[in-house]
């Protein structure tokens, strides 16, 4: 649930959810609980305006940081619509109300918070391992505070298997799945041309 408030859009209640987080430090992993407080401490001494600059730049305009899960498995292609509604039928079946109206099911956030609630959203979690990954090693080659909370997501999680690192590697090299709808038919067809 920390990691759910702190990957969020940075608003108003960033610093109640970080004294939250501070408070409740105690419950978690050592070392998960080191990165998340290291994260907040970085939060504060930025401040709320140059932490909003900095997660619009990051997640906003990074492909590697988007945190849509389903854009890694599915890209942007028909098949992630159906990704889309997978992620919303497990949180529905939960019974899980999403708080974010605005956002997708497989917003990260709204994964974490599902997962904090529901032992179906470590499922979610695993399922799309190779993805955070992802946004794990993205975020540290940027040098981004956001990193410590990625760092901890992944500590928490199994480490990566072979078949997930082959997923990864494959998804580093090649990027996620794009669709050429209708450029195979445009080629064929030839410019008119002008009379004079």
């Amino acid at each position: 649930m920390a990691m759910s408030l702190l990957l969020d859009y940075p608003d108003g209640q960033l610093t109640h959810s970080i004294a939250a987080v501070r408070h409740d430090r105690i419950l978690m992993p050592a070392a998960v609980a080191d990165e998340i407080i290291a994260f907040c401490d970085v939060a504060e001494s930025w401040g709320l305006r140059a932490l909003q600059e900095h997660y619009v730049e990051t997640f906003d305009q990074r492909r590697r940081c988007a945190l849509y899960l389903s854009y890694y498995s599915a890209g942007d292609t028909r098949e992630r619509g159906a990704a889309i509604l997978g992620f919303r039928d497990v949180m529905r079946n939960a019974g899980f109300e999403m708080n974010h109206a605005n956002e997708l099911p497989d917003y990260l956030p709204v994964v974490l918070e599902f997962s904090a609630r529901a032992t179906e959203g470590d499922t979610l979690l695993r399922a799309n391992r190779e993805a955070l990954e992802i946004i794990r090693s993205a975020l540290v080659a940027a040098s981004s505070p956001y990193a410590h909370l990625l760092e901890g997501l992944c500590l928490v999680l199994s480490p990566l298997d072979e078949r997930t690192l082959g997923r990864y590697q494959k998804l580093i090299s090649q990027g996620p799945p794009v669709e050429m709808v209708g450029l195979a038919a445009m080629d064929s067809v030839s410019t008119p041309r002008r009379q004079s």
